[in-house]
């Protein structure tokens, strides 16, 4: 449009405004923008004609479950009758209304960032897009199929386990799988384990600690992105030097529409701008990079040891008409993997900003079986838990998902590193070429999703199937089922994944981390060992060794080892009723996945306990027997740093209310191992150690500092009085262990091994930490009665209790159906001792003083 015909007909006070109107329209740049559609969603069986009310993100069985066609799929049997959903085909619709104006775009694509998981996607009837894979983000052009007024979404899912059979039956062997896949349970036809066949989470097809429910459904928002001219895809900022000037680069993914053209770009930290300068756009897209410096810059660091400074770097982009922004969150630190020839075979430690650090943690698995009903404050809890027990890395274990965005965030700012595995566990895979190259472009989409994230310290290939492979004896049964070529395309499959297309991947979108094929592993293609690499260590529990195993099957770095509990009685009651309550009923069992499970909990309990008096007392003595052995274990690992650089016990979390190996149950509720895993993962903390002939108290110091104090060790009896002392002053080096005292077994001899205890403290002026070790199994101690008492003070938001013992209270047990957690619990108090914790008030109209129970061990038999 030509402006001056316009202009000469304007008087002198209109000219000048709207010369301004011009001016501020021209610097009105265009900019992309986005709708979510998450609203007027409906579902069916494609069998049915009528639609029922749904909800994205979701799921068909959480969209049955709020429609009132099922029942609750955790409560006592109801997940056997539930089978049918997983072979059923669904559609999902939704319309959604756009103006002229918001159709002139340029361009405009539909992005899929979840779909679950054979999708047939159909815009205004037109076939859209076909998808095979829950992990990927789909984006496809719709400028040429969308239309101004009403627009119809359709989304037809097909079952999962319907196209997995089809693949199943083309192969002429049996891909091998673990038992995990409980196809059996699933009703699945002659029990075929489809799960390897699809790139779907696994632990929907069943786990040693999961429920059996396939899903399907639109398990992450769709957007509809429209734009002009350009578009920002993606934004990397690298770290290439980090000194007393941090030297980044900003790797820009831009596509554009428009032939060559000069633009403009902007790069600020915090707000700041740092970069303006011009460059040349070009048509298509492309990656642009550009330098830039921090001066002075503050280091990130992991839990524990010093803050988590995340800087906000961003990006913007000018061109003629249109501009765009993008951010990212980093943090500056330094990690490296080492893993060097030494004494002992190779290490396997990681070094953080320059300093061996001991990573402390736990295996991570999706908070429910049902991904979308996890919300931020699911994962502040996790997280916060992790935080709060002194832990500094998780290990995002394998046979889950990629995470939500909002995890990774959490642990940046919270300083948990975070090992992540791929998305492949417990079972070879196809190797076909569609198959491979489905894995590449999902492999391409999750790194360079998370590749920004300081708490990403490791790519991990694979959850343990070198090792079914190579120890538990896949290869050999293939080999001797079907043949000697089979097993080597089965293994070739393998090593066109994790030995080729992932490192591939890494190598290309992050090449500064690195990766490691399995895990465990020792080296590549090389089963674990004691003395190189990772090592997953489950003698204890399915071996059914002893606890004391842990000193004597030291790895390098222990990435899983666990013992199972059950749940604590107010999360039972909300799967079962009280004729379930036994462990052997029909529902516990069926809340219990592990082939050995509650006879294993029983036989490991009665090796350490005496036999419970009642149901409540079997959960309780459960809680206390996988706190003691997994501390067991992490204080050995602690103790041997010099070999052992890593302790991660197996699961932090659940996804479904079950017995599992798990510190915190489906519901939130902390487990005696939780509060213990508090203790064991002190920066500084004592463990004592009773050989043949000697007690050894051993100071642990994370701190990278050194520490001086005084150490203390008394043998009490169980009145509180003092039946002997030792006292030394020590210096502890920064990072590092000492053993802070040895007392021969004979000193002790005059006293009942029975009646006595241990009590080590050590004090540098400004903290105390302590110990209790006993000289005999629980089950032989002879407990008074302790004259426990408590008294209850109610305080604006929370609940205090007050707790005071004559004797010695062992295993303080506070119990409450709050969906709140204690300060502390499941402690032993010194007799003639004082102590106070308290409990957040959750909102409920729960009568805390009537609730509450206090029980301690001599009250459980």
């Amino acid at each position: 449009m030509c402006i001056f015909p316009l202009m000469k007909k304007l008087n002198f006070i209109q000219k000048p405004l709207y010369l301004l109107v011009l001016i501020l329209v021209g610097c009105a740049k265009k900019t992309p923008s986005e709708m979510v559609l998450k609203d007027n969603w409906e579902f069916r069986n494609t069998a049915d004609t009528s639609w029922l009310k749904a909800q994205v993100p979701g799921t068909v069985h959480t969209d049955l479950l709020d429609n009132n066609k099922i029942k609750d799929p955790f409560f006592r049997l109801n997940e056997r009758e539930l089978q049918w959903v997983d072979k059923a085909d669904w559609e999902y619709q939704t319309t959604f209304d756009l103006t002229e104006e918001e159709t002139e775009r340029d361009y405009m694509a539909l992005t899929f960032r979840g779909l679950d998981t054979y999708a047939d996607v159909y815009l205004n009837g037109t076939l859209l897009l076909q998808t095979d894979n829950m992990f990927r983000t789909y984006e496809v052009s719709v400028k040429q199929k969308i239309k101004v007024g009403q627009n119809r979404l359709r989304v037809v899912l097909a079952s999962p386990i319907k196209k997995g059979i089809e693949k199943y039956d083309k192969v002429p062997y049996v891909i091998p799988v673990s038992d995990n896949d409980l196809a059996a349970l699933g009703q699945v036809p002659e029990n075929k384990k489809v799960s390897v066949y699809t790139r779907k989470a696994g632990y929907h097809f069943g786990w040693d600690w999961g429920p059996r429910l396939v899903t399907s459904g639109i398990w992450r928002p769709v957007t509809l992105k429209s734009w002009d001219d350009f578009v920002i895809k993606d934004l990397f900022v690298q770290q290439e030097v980090l000194d007393t000037v941090a030297k980044l680069k900003a790797h820009l993914e831009l596509t554009a529409l428009v032939a060559e053209e000069k633009a403009d770009v902007e790069v600020t930290i915090d707000d700041i701008t740092v970069l303006e300068e011009e460059f040349l756009m070009r048509k298509g897209t492309h990656q642009y990079d550009f330098s830039f410096k921090i001066a002075d810059p503050e280091l990130w660091w992991p839990n524990g040891l010093g803050n988590q400074k995340l800087y906000t770097i961003g990006v913007k982009i000018k061109g003629r008409k249109s501009q765009d922004t993008i951010s990212k969150k980093v943090g500056l630190r330094t990690i490296e993997l080492v893993t060097e020839k030494d004494s002992i075979g190779s290490s396997f430690f990681f070094k953080v900003n320059g300093h061996p650090i001991f990573m402390k943690g736990a295996n991570y698995i999706p908070n429910d079986v049902f991904l979308p009903r996890v919300d931020k404050k699911d994962y502040e809890n996790v997280i916060n838990a992790a935080v709060e027990t002194n832990m500094n890395m998780l290990r995002v274990w394998g046979g889950g998902i990629y995470e939500d965005d909002y995890f990774y965030e959490l642990c940046d700012e919270k300083g948990i590193l975070v090992w992540q595995d791929f998305m492949f566990a417990c079972a070879m895979f196809p190797g076909d070429t569609d198959f491979l190259n489905n894995i590449r472009e999902e492999a391409i989409d999750n790194v360079k999703r998370l590749r920004n994230h300081p708490s990403i310290a490791l790519w991990c290939g694979n959850n343990e199937i070198l090792s079914a492979w190579k120890n538990w004896g896949w290869e050999d049964e293939m080999k001797k089922t079907y043949g000697e070529a089979p097993a080597q395309e089965v293994y070739q499959a393998y090593q066109n994944i994790f030995h080729k297309i992932l490192p591939e991947v890494v190598n290309a979108y992050d090449a500064d981390r690195r990766y490691w094929a399995s895990s465990p592993s020792t080296a590549l293609g090389e089963p674990e060992s004691l003395t190189d690499g990772d090592r997953h260590y489950w003698g204890v529990w399915w071996g059914k060794e002893p606890f004391s195993n842990f000193e004597k099957e030291m790895p390098r770095f222990m990435s899983e080892f666990g013992f199972q509990s059950f749940p604590e009685l107010s999360t039972v009651e909300k799967y079962a009723i009280p004729e379930d309550y036994d462990i052997y009923s029909e529902v516990m069992k069926s809340h219990q996945r592990s082939s050995i499970g509650n006879e294993t909990i029983e036989e490991y309990m009665l090796r350490h306990y005496k036999k419970p008096k009642n149901f409540e007392s079997y959960l309780y003595l459960s809680h206390l027997l996988q706190a003691y052995g997994i501390g067991e274990g992490i204080a050995a690992h602690r103790r041997n740093r010099e070999r052992c650089m890593g302790s991660l016990y197996w699961q932090i979390n659940d996804c479904w209310p079950v017995a599992s190996w798990s510190s915190i149950d489906y519901y939130g509720k902390w487990k005696a191992l939780h509060y213990t895993i508090k203790r064991a993962f002190e920066p500084l903390a004592l463990s004592i150690t009773k050989n043949t002939d000697a007690i050894n108290v051993v100071v642990l110091n994370d701190h990278l500092e050194a520490v001086s104090g005084k150490m203390t060790l008394q043998l009490l009896d169980f009145s509180g009085t003092v039946l002997e002392s030792w006292e030394e002053t020590i210096t502890v080096d920064g990072n590092s262990t000492k053993d802070a005292l040895a007392i021969d077994k004979v000193q002790l001899n005059s006293h009942d091994e029975k009646a006595t205890l241990l009590h080590a403290s050590f004090s540098n002026g400004t903290t105390t930490v302590e110990n209790i070790s006993y000289r005999v199994p629980f089950k032989e101690l002879v407990l008074p009665s302790s004259g426990l008492t408590h008294s209850i003070t109610e305080k604006e938001g929370r609940y205090e209790v007050h707790l005071k013992t004559e004797k010695l209270a062992k295993d303080v047990y506070l119990a409450s159906r709050s969906t709140n957690n204690f300060s502390d619990n499941y402690f032993d108090l010194l007799p003639g001792q004082k102590k106070t914790v308290f409990i957040l008030k959750d909102g409920s109209d729960l009568n805390f003083a009537e609730d509450l129970k206090v029980l301690t061990l001599d009250t459980t038999y």
